[in-house]
């Protein structure tokens, strides 16, 4: 199916454009975010929700006190932005640049009937988020730092990662520290134990990660 342009595009803080024909492909615009981004704030309307192309989006909440909780990271193929409610319960803006496809909320029963692959991809992406939603909840509330860092890097590895040991963090440290409920300090001071202890190599001025024990990890994961 030819994909369609987002009728209202100044809804969007980046640019969009139709996606070529594809025959038997669902109808969705995509849109390129540089760093930092906006796509949705929470509270917004539910209108539309998201496949990432490339890159990576962080959904998130403001708390009353001031403080970010990074709730996701959405990499490369994750569909993000369903919601049961009419509105947004997370904010969510670019990580780095980073390109999603738009599809409307009201077309999903269409678009799944018409694709049998991209109906298997949603079930799949709505599974898989539940999972780590529970995963980060077990997490923020009783792991200790050295565990959260060890179930962090396994996850990254699992997601990115082209052979299970070396990848590249598309997201800084204080992200992290927020998703994992700790001090930017605390998550330094770790991956560099870590390092120092052989768990893991930290090349110098980069964002690499080489896991070298993944047994010790998987046990502080366990």
């Amino acid at each position: 199916m030819q994909a369609q342009a987002i009728s209202q595009m100044s809804r969007f803080p980046a640019a969009a454009m139709p996606l070529p024909a594809r025959p038997g492909a669902p109808v969705g615009t995509q849109m390129s975010l540089r760093k930092g981004r906006e796509l949705f704030a929470e509270g917004d309307e539910a209108e539309y929700f998201y496949k990432v192309v490339s890159g990576a989006i962080r959904s998130y909440k403001l708390l009353s006190d001031g403080r970010r909780q990074i709730d996701a990271f959405h990499l490369l193929g994750d569909i993000f932005g369903l919601e049961a409610g009419s509105e947004h319960r997370f904010s969510a803006e670019a990580v780095g640049n980073a390109t999603v496809i738009a599809y409307r909320r009201s077309r999903l029963p269409a678009l799944i009937a018409e694709d049998a692959a991209f109906r298997e991809q949603v079930m799949a992406a709505m599974l898989r988020s539940l999972e780590r939603a529970q995963d980060h909840m077990l997490l923020l509330g009783r792991k200790t730092a050295q565990e959260k860092i060890a179930s962090f890097l396994l996850d990254m590895a699992q997601r990115i990662s082209d052979d299970d040991e070396h990848f590249d963090l598309p997201m800084l440290r204080n992200d992290i520290a927020d998703h994992l409920g700790l001090t930017i300090e605390t998550v330094s001071r770790t991956l560099n134990q870590f390092d120092r202890d052989g768990l893991i190599r930290l090349p110098a001025a980069s964002r690499s990660v080489m896991l070298r024990d993944r047994a010790a990890l998987e046990r502080l994961n366990s």
